[in-house]
C-alpha cells in the first residue's frame, strides 16, 4: 500500500535511491501520505515517536552512530518547531538528518486555517539545504531535483537538510505499487590533497620544539588513532585530548583540567605552543579555552571538512581536509624533534593523577565518588553516552578504557534530548548503551522514555543532587539573590516514571549501596533500567571546589 500523491511517490522513491535506510515518523494528518508510503516500504525502517523533539533527538542517535543520514517525519504546524534543537545540535556536530515537514498548500497558509505557519526556511539559520516543494505536476522535474539535492547534501556534507512537502486534501488515498523515478547524482567538490602545501606546513612544524595537538568530539575511528600515536612518540608534541575525543595512548593528557587547572602565569608561558593543531568538534574544558586565549600559539592550524573553527582567535591557517586524510598525508613529511616539551607535561600528568587517586579515596560519598565508581564498572566494550551540564564535566576528570566509546550531544551543549539521543543511539548500537545523566537533564526530557523501541539492554544511570549542581560549581550564581531560580531545587525521583515506561529501577544512596547495586546493574534483563543515585546536594560543590586545591 502505498500514497496515490505523486508528489510523495516521488520523495519515497529519492529516499530509498539515496539510501535513507531509517525513518522516525511522528502522527499527523498533514504527513499520512508519506507515513502510509514509509511505513509500507520494504527496505526502510520505520520508527514512531509521538513527541517531536524526542523523536529529532532519537533519530540524530541513530545517525550519530551509523554516520548515514536518517529521516524524521511529522506534520503541519507547531510539531515542525519541535525538531528546531535536534536540528542545531546535528548542524554545529555534524550529523545527517533530514527534516521532512508536511504543509498545507500555500493559498492556506495566514488566512486563518487551522495547524499553519511559516513551514518555508523556518530553520534557515541552522540548515544546510532547504526544498521547498509545490505540489503540482508543472513542477515535477523542480521538485526532483531540489529532493535529490538536498539528500546529496545531506550524504556528503553531512548535517540537516529541510524537505517541506505541501499536501492538499484528499491525503489517505492509496494504490497499490510504488512508481520509480530517478533522480541524477549531484557532483559535490571536495579538496584533494594536492592542494595542499605539505612541504609549508612541515617546514614550521620541523622547526618547532613546542607543538601541541588538541582533540575535540571525535568519532571512534581506530586509522586516526593509529596516525596519532606517531605524534605521541615525538618528544616535541604534546597531545592534550577531551572525553569525547575517543583517543588514546599512554603518552596523551587525556583531563585536561586536572592538568592545567592550578598552573601559574610562568608554568603557562611554558605550556604555551609554538605550532597548536586542532581537530574534532566542540571543546569542553574552558580552562583550555582560556589558557589559549590568553597564551596564544604562532601558528594554530585547524582542520576540518567543512568548517574553520577559530576557538582561540589564533587561527592562521584552515585545512580544509578530512583529519585522517591530513595526517596520512602529513606524517611523510615531518621529522621527530628532540625536545622536552612532552616529558616536562607528562610528569606533571602523571603527579595530578597521583594527587586524584589520592583525593578519591578520602572523600565520602558525592557526585565526584559517585563518578569514578561509575566509570570503574562500566562493561568492556560499550557504548557511554552522557548528558551535558556538571555531569560532561566530571567526566572530563577521569580516564576511560580504550574499549568504552564516548558521546555527548556538545553541538549546542544542551540538557534537551540528551536521553533521546542516548535511546536511539542504543537502537543503532550492538552492545551495551550506558547513559549517565543529571537530574534535571533526565526530568527535563523524561519524554524520552515514553519510546517503544528501547533495548533491554539499555541502562540510564541518574545522579540525582535535587538540582542544578553546575550552578554550584561555576562562579557567579551564589553571589546573587537568585540562587533558587538557577539550580531550581526539587524533591522529585524517577522512580515512579520507571514503572509507568517498564524500566526496572534501583537506587543507591551511599558509597556502600552504589557497588551494590551496580553488581547487577548490566546483568541480561527483560526490561531496560534504571539506577537512581542520590548525593548530597550541599557537599557536592565543596568536594569538587577541595579536589582542585588537593591536586595542585
Amino acid at each position: 500500500m502505498y500514497p496515490k500523491k505523486e508528489l510523495a511517490q516521488i520523495l519515497i522513491s529519492a529516499c530509498h535511491q539515496f539510501k535513507i535506510e531509517t525513518v522516525v515518523i511522528s502522527p499527523g494528518s498533514r504527513n499520512a501520505p508519506l507515513t502510509i508510503g514509509f511505513s509500507n516500504h520494504k527496505d526502510i525502517e520505520t520508527f514512531s515517536i509521538v513527541d517531536e523533539r524526542c523523536a529529532a533527538f532519537f533519530a540524530l542517535g541513530i545517525a550519530q552512530q551509523t554516520q548515514k543520514p536518517v529521516a524524521i517525519l511529522c506534520t503541519s504546524g507547531s510539531a515542525l518547531l519541535n525538531y528546531y534543537p535536534a536540528i542545531a545540535e546535528a548542524f554545529y556536530s555534524n550529523i545527517p538528518l533530514v527534516v521532512i515537514s508536511a504543509d498545507r498548500p500555500k493559498h492556506l497558509i495566514d488566512i486563518g486555517d487551522g495547524q499553519t505557519i511559516r513551514q518555508e526556511n523556518v530553520f534557515e539559520n541552522h540548515i544546510l539545504f532547504s526544498a521547498n516543494l509545490i505540489e503540482n505536476p508543472k513542477f515535477k522535474t523542480r521538485n526532483s531535483q531540489l529532493i535529490g539535492e538536498a539528500l546529496q547534501v545531506a550524504t556528503s556534507n553531512q548535517g540537516p537538510v529541510h524537505i517541506n512537502v505541501p499536501f492538499d486534501e484528499p491525503l489517505y488515498e492509496t494504490v497499490s505499487s510504488l512508481d520509480n523515478f530517478h533522480f541524477p547524482h549531484i557532483s559535490m567538490s571536495s579538496l584533494e590533497n594536492s592542494q595542499v602545501d605539505y612541504p609549508f606546513f612541515a617546514d614550521i612544524w620541523n622547526r618547532a620544539k613546542k607543538k601541541m595537538i588538541l582533540v575535540g568530539v571525535n568519532y571512534p575511528d581506530k586509522k586516526i588513532n593509529e596516525l596519532i600515536n606517531f605524534y605521541a612518540e615525538d618528544t616535541s608534541v604534546l597531545i592534550l585530548t577531551e572525553t569525547t575525543s575517543n583517543l588514546h595512548h599512554e603518552n596523551v593528557v587525556d583531563a585536561i583540567d586536572q592538568l592545567i587547572f592550578s598552573l601559574d602565569e610562568s608554568e603557562f608561558e611554558e605550556l604555551q605552543p609554538d605550532v597548536l593543531i586542532t581537530f574534532g568538534g566542540m571543546v569542553i574544558s574552558k580552562k583550555i579555552k582560556q589558557f589559549l586565549r590568553s597564551y596564544q600559539p604562532k601558528h594554530h592550524w585547524d582542520i576540518d571538512e567543512k568548517k574553520a573553527t577559530n576557538t582561540f582567535f589564533s587561527l592562521t591557517e584552515f585545512i580544509q581536509q578530512k583529519p585522517l586524510d591530513f595526517f596520512q598525508a602529513f606524517h611523510h613529511n615531518v621529522q621527530k624533534v628532540t625536545s622536552d616539551y612532552q616529558q616536562r607535561w607528562l610528569r606533571c600528568r602523571d603527579e595530578k593523577r597521583n594527587k586524584h587517586r589520592q583525593y578519591f579515596h578520602q572523600i565520602e560519598h558525592s557526585d565526584l565518588k559517585a563518578f569514578g565508581q561509575i566509570i570503574k564498572t562500566l562493561p568492556e566494550n560499550s557504548q557511554l553516552q552522557i548528558s551535558n551540564s556538571s555531569i560532561i564535566r566530571y567526566a572530563q576528570l577521569f580516564s576511560f578504557r580504550e574499549s568504552i566509546k564516548v558521546f555527548c550531544n556538545r553541538g549546542t551543549s544542551g540538557i534537551d534530548g540528551s536521553t533521546s539521543t542516548a535511546i536511539g543511539a542504543a537502537v543503532a548500537f550492538s552492545d551495551q548503551t550506558v547513559f549517565i545523566t543529571g537530574d534535571l537533564s533526565f526530568f527535563y526530557d523524561s519524554n524520552a522514555l515514553w519510546n517503544a523501541h528501547i533495548p533491554a539492554s539499555f541502562r540510564i544511570i541518574l545522579v540525582n543532587n535535587s538540582g542544578g549542581g553546575i550552578f554550584k560549581i561555576i562562579p557567579g550564581p551564589s553571589t546573587t539573590n537568585a540562587t533558587q531560580y538557577f539550580e531550581t531545587p526539587h524533591c522529585l525521583t524517577a522512580e515512579h516514571l520507571s514503572k509507568m515506561y517498564g524500566f526496572e529501577y534501583q537506587k543507591a544512596y551511599s558509597t556502600i549501596t552504589i557497588n551494590e547495586q551496580l553488581e547487577s546493574f548490566y546483568e541480561t534483563s527483560e526490561n531496560p533500567k534504571i539506577l537512581e543515585i542520590f548525593t548530597p546536594s550541599v557537599e557536592n560543590d565543596l568536594v569538587l571546589k577541595n579536589y582542585f586545591k588537593y591536586i595542585q
